[in-house]
């Protein structure tokens, strides 16, 4: 019985040390294109950095997409998708994922839907999360 108020007890104290355990990232996008850029950290605790700024909150809507966003661009990330910017883009994205990088332009999304998914995400988040014009 000792042993089991011992554990509790120590369970106990490690709780209220302020232990800050930090979820992880789920990616880093960033959109680049002339004259300006947007990055988004976007992170499993329903957190978002924008340009490297303060963490905010990011919606449940929103963090559920990115949740899938990530998911989707898995298996892209892992074979470090990378598709040439054309004659007709005007903005370039990266994608960082636990397994991979990929990087694509703004044209892209035309033929490949998880791309358009990434893109209107960022829109959406630097809009309603971080408050930037998009």
């Amino acid at each position: 019985m000792r042993l089991v108020l011992a554990g509790l007890a120590v369970c106990a104290l490690l709780s209220g040390c302020g232990l800050n355990v930090q979820s992880p990232d789920l990616f880093l996008l960033t959109r680049t294109e002339p004259g300006r850029s947007l990055t988004l950290l976007v992170s499993d605790g329903g957190t978002i950095r924008c340009n490297a700024g303060k963490s905010r909150s990011l919606s449940d809507p929103l963090l559920i997409r990115a949740r899938a966003l990530a998911s989707d661009l898995d298996d892209d990330a892992k074979q470090s998708l990378r598709i040439a910017p054309g004659p007709r883009s005007v903005a370039r994205y990266t994608i960082k994922l636990q397994d991979g990088t990929i990087s694509f332009p703004d044209t892209a999304a035309a033929t490949h839907h998880e791309l358009a998914e990434a893109e209107l995400f960022a829109l959406q988040a630097a809009q309603q999360a971080c408050g930037l014009a998009g």
